[in-house]
């Protein structure tokens, strides 16, 4: 049964911010994004990775710290302008980095043991929602389990994407272990959207034969944010960035409902770097907004 659940449309910039600082220990300050913006911050929703959660109960990281750490105090109040500006801040939860879906598909007791620590982190940093990057086997059971959990706790208003490879959304293999179109289906009203990864060989954006693949199994565009690499150095399969503006405003354009666009990730950004990578958020949002206006 294809996806059957559709949201209202708004497109989407998405940025993920995992590398927090230079190799000097210096801040990689998000502000620019807010400050050095003409007529907008360029992202609507930033996401905060990697969360991990480990073993023993109530070892929870954010990279290789407790996000409580004093080192993190200068993001989280970053975050918190965000939010006062209007942007959606998330939690990136899981990656590359296996156990903590692993961990989440146990008992009820072991659930509660691990996923509590996990919701009164999020509570409080004060996240708008979780992202959940499921590149480990999990249980459909237990997605459903964990989405309808972080429903009960946070409300109707908590904002819960997942970051598939493009083939989980095309009916092909991937990284996740569960079907995503059951869950689709399933708990599509819960889910807000997909980042969806057209890198590291798991799709393309050069044409729009994996963007039309995942079209014609039922998904809406709405649904279905496409995922970049910034930067080179960032994986495999990165698009040059006047090409990638080319690419977002032709898909918005011949798309009707567009879901946006998902950088991966902010501190080296091209077209400016590291020096200026609020650039390419800036260039997206003008991108969107301009084929809006057409």
């Amino acid at each position: 049964m294809p996806p059957t659940h559709s949201p209202r449309h708004q497109p989407r910039v998405v940025c993920y911010h995992q590398t927090h600082f230079k190799p000097n220990g210096e801040l990689v300050s998000l502000l620019p994004l807010v400050t050095e913006g003409t007529e907008s911050i360029g992202v609507t929703h930033l996401i905060i990775a990697a969360i991990h959660i480990n073993d023993p109960p109530r070892n929870i990281t954010l990279n290789n710290d407790p996000p409580d750490h004093p080192k993190h105090d200068p993001l989280w109040e970053e975050a918190a302008i965000f939010r006062d500006v209007g942007a959606k801040v998330l939690g990136m939860l899981g990656g590359a980095a296996q156990g903590s879906f692993q961990r989440l598909d146990g008992t009820e007791t072991q659930f509660e043991a691990y996923y509590v620590p996990l919701r009164d982190m999020i509570r409080r940093h004060q996240l708008d929602g979780l992202d959940l990057d499921v590149e480990e086997d999990i249980s459909l059971a237990g997605m459903i389990r964990l989405i309808d959990r972080l429903k009960a706790d946070f409300g109707t208003s908590f904002i819960i994407t997942l970051a598939p490879v493009a083939p989980a959304l095309q009916g092909g293999p991937h990284l996740s272990g569960f079907d995503y179109e059951a869950l689709e289906v399933m708990r599509g009203d819960s889910i807000a959207w997909y980042n969806t990864q057209f890198y590291n060989n798991w799709g393309r954006l050069e044409t729009f034969l994996d963007y039309d693949a995942i079209l014609a199994r039922g998904w809406k565009p709405e649904k279905v944010v496409v995922g970049v690499l910034t930067h080179p150095g960032n994986g495999h399969g990165f698009i040059e960035y006047g090409l990638l503006e080319r690419t977002v405003y032709a898909l918005s354009q011949v798309y009707r409902g567009f879901g946006g666009v998902m950088g991966w990730e902010y501190f080296n950004s091209k077209p400016g770097d590291e020096g200026r990578p609020w650039e390419w958020a800036h260039g997206m949002e003008r991108t969107l907004r301009k084929s809006l206006k057409t």
